[in-house]
């Protein structure tokens, strides 16, 4: 495959290559196309509004974005964004990348699902999290032209994507549904996870062990 899609270029420095070869090794096909088509459309968000970011992080940061999801990171009680946060921290770290460039990646992965905040964040968080949406709810569809979607479906595709992954994310949390509360998880859990009742915080307020 060319190193270049849709005009960008797929980062291939060894930091790169072997954050890809992870994916690959603890990954599926839904998750190595759906991480690479994010990093592309976020790479296409900040070329054509010309925001400066450095395309290496942002293409670890996808590449790590749901790693949090397999059984080789997912832990048994954290939210499975700190999962994939922590495993890209962790493989920073033992590669020598300066800890700014980790707290930026760690930043992206943690916050990608947290919408209303993480927009506000460094570049490369900001623009991971509108691939993350545009990839999958299709958030502002229009921004990229058909042409330029169809060359990065082609190289990346779907197959079915938007009936796989809602049962894919369920499967990384399912252990662990408590670690969804708050979050737009607990929409997956509510609708895939038999018996799960989605907690409400203002029953947690009125049932609090506080008198008044």
């Amino acid at each position: 495959m060319s190193n270049f899609i849709a005009d960008i270029k797929i980062p291939d420095s060894k930091l790169a290559v072997e954050a890809a070869e992870l994916l690959r090794e603890h990954g599926d096909d839904l998750l190595w196309n759906h991480s690479n088509r994010v990093f592309l459309f976020a790479a296409m968000r900040g070329n054509l509004n010309h925001i400066k970011y450095d395309p290496e992080l942002l293409y670890i940061s996808s590449l790590f974005h749901d790693l949090g999801l397999t059984p080789a990171f997912r832990s048994a009680d954290k939210r499975f964004e700190v999962d994939g946060a922590n495993a890209a921290r962790h493989f920073l770290q033992s590669r020598g990348v300066p800890e700014d460039d980790i707290r930026l990646v760690w930043d992206a992965v943690a916050f990608h699902t947290t919408t209303g905040i993480v927009e506000y964040k460094e570049a490369e968080a900001a623009l991971m999290n509108f691939g993350v949406g545009y990839d999958v709810v299709g958030k502002n569809f229009d921004f990229i032209s058909a042409e330029v979607r169809e060359q990065i479906v082609k190289a990346f595709p779907r197959n079915n994507f938007k009936n796989r992954i809602l049962p894919a994310f369920l499967e990384g949390f399912k252990h662990k549904p408590e670690t969804t509360y708050g979050t737009i998880n607990a929409d997956i859990c509510e609708m895939l996870l038999p018996g799960y009742k989605r907690p409400n915080f203002c029953h947690h307020v009125l049932h609090s062990r506080w008198d008044e």
